[in-house]
Formats: C-alpha cells, structure tokens, sequence
C-alpha cells in the first residue's frame, strides 16, 4: 500500500523520502527535456524573431557542435601525445640507469635503484588517487555508468583530468602490470565535460559529448578512429542516434589528425607520422602465401575458447580481490597508499629477480629479413648477458616497454623466445595483472590481457609448430591468443575486431578476430560477466541499467504497481513556500509529481527540485492577498509577471535564466526564505513539464524498464485508470537488487 504524504495545511510533503529499494545514493541524470509553458514560449519566440533568416539558432547551434566536437579532439590528441611521450620517456630512463651498474658487474645496487625509481613512481601515481579518488582505475566504468544516466562525483572534473594523466604516466612507468590505453577513455571523456564546461545547456548535450571524448580517447589509444567509434557505441553510449554517430566519427578523426601530426615532431616536415601510440606493426610473412590455413580456424575457436577461460578466471578472482578490497583496505587512504607500495616492491622483486635467474643468453640474429625486425632486435634487452651479440629472453617481456614487447612476440621468428621463457612470464605477469587491477593508481586492462596473451598464443604457436610444421607462424597465434584473453576479460566483439584490425593494417586476420573473439565472448559469458561490469555493479549506490532488463521469468509477473516507492512526496500547481522549502532541505528527491489535489490526485506534470531552488532563488512568488488564485482561467503572462485577474502577482523566471543556471543550481541549502516568504505561493504551472511520461499501475516490470531507460528518465509516475497518481517509480526501484527484494517480499507475502 502507497502512503501519500500529506502533512501541511497547503498540501506539501513530509519528510519520509523516496529513494527505492537500494538506496540511491548516486543522483541520476536527466536525458529527456521537459516541456514547460516558459519553455514553450521560449521556442515560439526564438522561432519568430528568427522566421526568414538565413542564420538561425538551430544552424548556430550546430556551428557551435563543429567547434566544440573538433576542440575535444585535438585536446585529446595533445593529451594522448603527452601522456605517451612522457612515459616512454621515463620507462627508457629507468631501465638505463639500471644497465649502466648491470654492465660494471654490480647486482644489489641495480637492483635498489630499480625497486626505488619504480616505488617512487608508484608512489606518486598513488598520490594522485589519493587527491582525486576517481582518478583510480581505468575510468572506462565511471564513464560508462555517466553515458548510462548516473552523475558520479567529478567523473568529469578538470583536477580529475590532470590526476589521470599524470598518474597513468607514473603507473606505467613504476612497471606495473598496467596500461594506458584504458585511462585514455575516461581522459577523452574529462577533455570533454573540461571543454564543454558552462557551455552546455542540459544533460543530453553533455552525455552526446562525452561519447565523442571517449571514442576519441579509443582513438588515440589504439590510432583506431573507427574502433574509437564503435568502442562508444558498443560498450559506452546507452542513447545513441544518427547524428551522435558522425559526431563521435567527426571527433575522432580530427583526434588521429592530431596525434599524427604530433608525430611528425623531429621527422621530416610535411612526412606523415607513423609512430603510433600504440601499434602491432606489419605482419609479414616469409616464405609463406597466407597467414594461416583453413583448418588453423578451429585451433583459433579453441584458442578463443581458452581465453574465455582465462578471461573468466581473471574476472572471478579480480571481484573477490576487490571485495576483500573493500572491506579492508578501500576504507582509508593511507592503507590503499601503503597497499600500491607494497605491490610496487613485490612487483620489482619478481620482475628483476626471475631474469636474473635466467641465465640463459640467446644469440642476437646477424640477418634481419625485414627493417621492422631489424628495429625490434635493436629492443633486445641483454641483461648479464654480452650487449650487442645475446639477450636475455625473460628480461626482455618484462623490461621492455609493454607495447614493444606485443610487437616483438608478434613478430621476432619462432625461436626467438622459448617455451620456458613464455611461461616464466605469462603465469607470474597474469597473476600480477590480476592483484594489480583495482589497487589506488590509474590503470588500464588492455595492455595486460594483450601482452598476456600473445604470449599465451605464442606458446601455443611454438607447440603447434612442433607437433606440424606447416601450420601458421607462431606470431599469427600470438595475435590471435592477445585477442582471446582480452575478448574473454572485457567481451568485446565488434570494436575489438576493428581496433585489432586498425593496428595491424590486414584485413586477413578479420575472420579469425571475429571467430576468436566471439568464441571468447560466449565462453566467458557462462560463468561471469565482464570485467567493467563487475567492477560497476561492486560500486555502492550505483543503479547502471543493462540495455535490457535481464532475462528472469519471475520478473515478467511483477507490475508497476509492486516495485513503485512505499511513500509518495508530491507538490500541487500552486504551492505554500515554506512547504516547498521543507520538502526540498528534508528530502534529497529529484524529481517530483505535480497533482491537483482538488481534481482526486490527477496527474497534471513533473517539476524538478533543481529548477524549485532557481524559482525560489529569483524569489518567484507572490502573496497569496496579491491575486484571487481559484482558477486556471484568471492566470495570464504580461511583460514577464504573473497576473491573475489583471493584478500583477510575482516575477516569471525565463527559460534562459533557467536554462543559464546549468549545470550549477543553487542547492537546497543556499534557499534563505523570511517568516513573511513562508506564507507566499509558488506557481509552478508555467515552469512544470506538461507532458510527464507515466504508466499505468497493471504494466509489466520490462515496459516500465524499457520506458524508463530509453527515455532517459529521473522519475516515472505509475497512475490508475482515472490519471491518477498511485506512486513513482525511480532509477533504484529498477535495479536488480531492487527487484529481487522485491520478489522475496511477493513470496514471503504468499507464504503468509
């Protein structure tokens, strides 16, 4: 049973407030636009002050899109170029301050100075998260859950921009088994909001140009403009429509325009740049016609099959870390500091010590058959071993710069590495990966799982080479093995293909990616989901809305009418403004119903609490001696007052002033109201939307799910057959947690 809460004389709200099942804690965004008479007007007044021109609003504001699109590509291409130049630069530093004592036959002082460049470094990108905690991680789920309709505290904020970037280029190069193609997303996304900031007049427009960040951010990752887009339209955009389609496509090739000129730095003036943020180089093939056989595709279905695995295995582990995570250390900074320093010496330990161990030394090849392999012999790391003529196998996945240890394992010839240099390297570097993901630094997922699996694709090349010679090189199966292992921990299908594709340039590999990937997608499927997703539903207060509600046949019994909140706070057209004042600092709604109380609780529009403290703020009311306000038919707009019966009674507030105070409202708290304001009416009819979204009570679980998510909705009014309101529905209510208690209470009900 629904309890309206009535507990004033003017028809106002108490104190009891709405916030689902679950406890919203995390405020929802708006996507759909409200239709209010001031908003109307608006509209009808523009369009006449505007009727015949040639240059009209809608055409400024589209000019306006152009700029402010193409500006967040190039600031994102300038970041991407920075953030790689930086800590390539760094990594190089590190590791020949630690050659220059190797090579004068010290151990132990390589050794220390290693471990301590690379604790210092750790400790900096720690640093960073303990200014900005969302600066942790890779971003992708915070930006996700914002394109989803979920406000997280500054996701978007411009320290958080300056925290990210800087602590991923520290992250990467303390040598963790990290990457920074992840943190790149949530940094396009930062550029965005940073860009946009002040010029953006609703949600809808801010969500349209966070998907281009975060496509261009993909983009100057991977140099993949088209990945970029179908990464946002995969796994970012919740709405998505034509126009946002060419928009995120327009930003990401101006980012690559960028990044690509960038590159042209020190090269020859006008010479295209290749040097790639991140890049596979040119698969080539000696002595072969193609880079593998027809029946080398069910070795890579089975590969795909594998990574799935993997990928779940990774996935199950990484959640019940964090869960003891967050139990134990998440809940103070200093012990999150503490926990990246000692996983930052553990780190070093393993990363120096295990070469170390490796004694065995592997003559350098005199006879480079292509100029990329000669470039990638010149990244053979020596280690004890002669420099120049041998080079320490396991010293060089670990010591190398991430991308240049894919590439080697994709291109050096089959004997380059062995067997037991592969898995002294894949078991200890997936295990790191693992512990790692998730600690208080930025972090990303691709590198690891790529690196991790072509080895792991590299070493079932080698065993396949040995078992039959003529299948396909083993840096064909490292390719595909890098592609399984990051398809089975994020589930990418059709944005990985391309990324994939984008970065080796062949078009060859598309039937395997696709194979591989989609293998890997259903395998891991099974048992867990991805690894973004799990980490969105561990975050408390978070309420993210798959695209579809998911498959469970005890939630197509359920109605609007058992999942609405158990109170119903609701405002009438006119209202006291000491009640509203009440309502707004006792409850934390967002949204409320407008009802006409004297018609039996006809639902009649929705009035945000947002634009409540703007119209109290602008002090929009009246005295209530002022006007005889009894009917509809006596209200009347003239020369920006309200009048009623030709008695002028209170300012009209504009849709630009309302508009204006996005997206910094002034808060409930900010509303200072006298003893003689308390007694005044606030209308809300001209500024209430007029065309609310509601259902009926009987309506299923999915339609309100379906409505509710597509629209874009903070509140969904749930009314009987009269148009009157029965309860609200909210984003929390719509959770599977939500639901599920839900159903626990039906059955327990039943039981009785």
């Amino acid at each position: 049973m629904v309890k309206i809460v009535r507990r004033d004389a003017f028809g106002g709200g108490g104190h009891h407030h709405h916030d689902g099942k679950s406890g919203a804690r995390v405020p929802s965004l708006q996507y759909q636009l409200d239709e209010s008479e001031v908003w109307r007007a608006h509209q009808s007044l523009d369009h006449y002050q505007h009727r015949g021109n040639f240059w009209n609003t809608g055409k400024d504001e589209e000019l306006r899109r152009y700029i402010y699109t193409a500006l967040i590509g190039i600031m994102q291409g300038c970041v991407a170029y920075f953030t790689n130049m930086l800590s390539a630069a760094f990594i190089d530093h590190k590791f020949e301050s630690a050659y220059e004592l190797l090579e004068e036959g010290h151990v132990v002082w390589p050794f220390l100075r290693f471990t301590l460049t690379q604790l210092g470094f750790a400790m900096i990108a720690s640093a960073c998260v303990w200014i900005e905690p969302i600066a942790a991680g890779s971003g992708i789920p915070e930006v996700k859950c914002y394109l989803n309709g979920i406000d997280l505290p500054n996701v978007g904020a411009p320290l958080t921009l300056v925290c990210k970037v800087l602590g991923v280029i520290c992250s990467v190069s303390a040598g963790l088994p990290v990457g920074k193609e992840g943190p790149m997303v949530h940094s396009g996304a930062v550029v965005a909001t940073t860009l946009t900031s002040g010029k953006t007049r609703n949600d809808r427009q801010v969500r349209d140009y966070v998907a281009c960040g975060a496509a261009s951010g993909v983009c100057t990752a991977f140099s993949a403009p088209i990945g970029g887009v179908l990464f946002s339209l995969e796994e970012g955009a919740s709405y998505w429509g034509p126009s946002l389609t060419w928009r995120t496509f327009f930003c990401s090739m101006i980012a690559f325009t960028t990044l690509m000129c960038l590159n042209t730095i020190g090269s020859a003036l006008g010479k295209v740049g290749y040097n790639k943020l991140f890049s596979f180089g040119n698969f080539v093939w000696v002595g072969q016609e193609s880079a593998y056989s027809v029946y080398e595709l069910f070795i890579f279905v089975a590969l795909g099959c594998f990574g799935g695995l993997i990928g779940a295995i990774f996935n199950n582990t990484n959640e019940r870390i964090t869960h003891w995570r967050r139990k134990h250390i998440n809940h103070s900074k200093k012990r999150r500091f503490l926990e990246v320093c000692a996983l930052s010496l553990m780190v070093s330990c393993v990363t120096f010590m295990l070469p170390l161990c490796y004694t065995k030394c592997t003559p350098i090849p005199s006879d480079p058959k292509t100029e990329q392999e000669a470039e990638l012999f010149t990244k053979l790391v020596s280690f004890r071993c002669r420099a120049g003529l041998e080079y320490n196998e396991l010293a060089t996945l670990y010591f190398a710069e991430p991308g240049v240890a894919i590439r080697q394992l994709f291109h050096l010839h089959r004997h380059a590495f062995s067997d037991t240099a592969l898995i002294l390297f894949f078991i200890p570097y997936i295990c790191m990966a693992v512990v790692v993901y998730g600690i208080a630094v930025p972090s990303g997922l691709f590198v690891p799982s790529l690196l991790s699996g072509a080895t792991l694709g590299r070493l079932v090349g080698n065993l396949a080479n040995k078992l039959y010679p003529n299948l396909a090189f083993s840096n064909t199966y490292a390719l595909i093995g890098a592609a399984a292992v990051l398809g089975g921990m994020a589930r990418m299908t059709i944005s990985l293909t391309v990324i994939l594709l984008e970065c080796t340039g062949n078009e060859e590999f598309v039937l395997p990616l696709m194979l591989t990937l989609m293998t890997a997608r259903i395998t891991g499927g099974f048992f867990n989901d991805d690894l973004y997703h799990i980490h969105i539903h561990l975050k408390k207060g978070v309420n993210f809305l798959e695209s579809e509600l998911k498959s469970n046949p005890r939630h197509h019994d359920l109605t609007a009418h058992e999942i609405m909140g158990e109170n119903l706070v609701f405002m009438r057209p006119v209202e006291n403004v000491g009640t509203v004042v009440d309502i707004l600092q006792t409850t934390n709604i967002v949204v409320f119903p407008v009802m006409d109380t004297k018609d039996g609780n006809v639902l009649v529009g929705t009035i945000s609490r947002n634009e409540m403290c703007v119209l109290l703020k602008q002090r929009a009311f009246g005295h209530p001696k002022k006007a005889n306000m009894t009917g509809k038919a006596s209200e009347r707009i003239v020369h920006n007052f309200l009048e009623y019966d030709g008695k002028r009674f209170a300012p009209l507030v504009d849709w630009k002033t309302l508009e204006g105070s996005y997206p910094r409202y002034p808060s409930a708290s900010e509303v200072r109201v006298s003893e003689h304001d308390r007694e005044c009416l606030l209308d809300l009819r001209p500024y209430m939307n007029k065309a609310p979204i509601s259902v009926q009570e009987e309506a299923s679980v999915g339609r309100c799910y379906e409505i509710f998510r597509t629209l874009g909705l903070k509140l969904l009014p749930v009314v009987n057959r009269h148009n009157q309101v029965v309860g609200t529905i909210t984003r929390a209510d719509l959770a599977s947690d939500a639901l599920a208690q839900t159903m626990l209470a039906r059955g327990s009900k039943k039981s009785n």
